[in-house]
């Protein structure tokens, strides 16, 4: 069942920042060493991978249609925001919020980690949290409108 899923994309999420509490802390009382700056893009992008498989559980079961092509990561994001037989999941700005984290999660994918640029990432990582707080409950209240539905 795609809630059941979703949820448990969810529990990750909520694990993965746990796990990396001291990190994030670590990264808002200084700059982060070379060490440090790769961990946390590669915390940018385990979130960044999870919230794309709450998408996918999303778009297969609720919409019946996954995007394709060069940008469908992009197209899969933007179809949080749009009705298909369906409430609209995300709101436009938390798709805003969640495109840099599409962009960082592209680049981090195909750059070597010694090009990681901390002013680059910096307000990413800090504000994961706050990110997550703010689109964990736009998703939760998908699924409970949906369950109602």
């Amino acid at each position: 069942m795609s809630h059941d899923k979703i949820i448990f994309e969810i529990s990750e999420i909520d694990k993965l920042l746990n796990d990396v509490a001291s990190l994030l802390l670590l990264c808002k009382e200084r700059n982060p060493d070379l060490i440090e700056t790769m961990a946390s893009a590669a915390v940018l992008h385990s979130f960044y991978n999870g919230l794309e498989n709450i998408f996918l559980h999303i778009a297969r079961d609720y919409d019946k249609t996954i995007p394709s092509g060069n940008k469908w990561h992009k197209k899969l994001l933007e179809q949080m925001n749009t009705e298909n037989n369906r409430k609209a999941v995300l709101s436009e700005e938390k798709i805003q919020q969640l495109s840099e984290y599409l962009i960082f999660r592209h680049f981090f994918r195909h750059a070597y980690s010694y090009r990681l640029d901390w002013d680059e990432m910096k307000e990413l990582v800090l504000n994961i949290e706050t990110v997550w707080a703010g689109v964990k409950i736009e998703i939760l209240d998908f699924l409970k409108k949906s369950e109602k539905d």
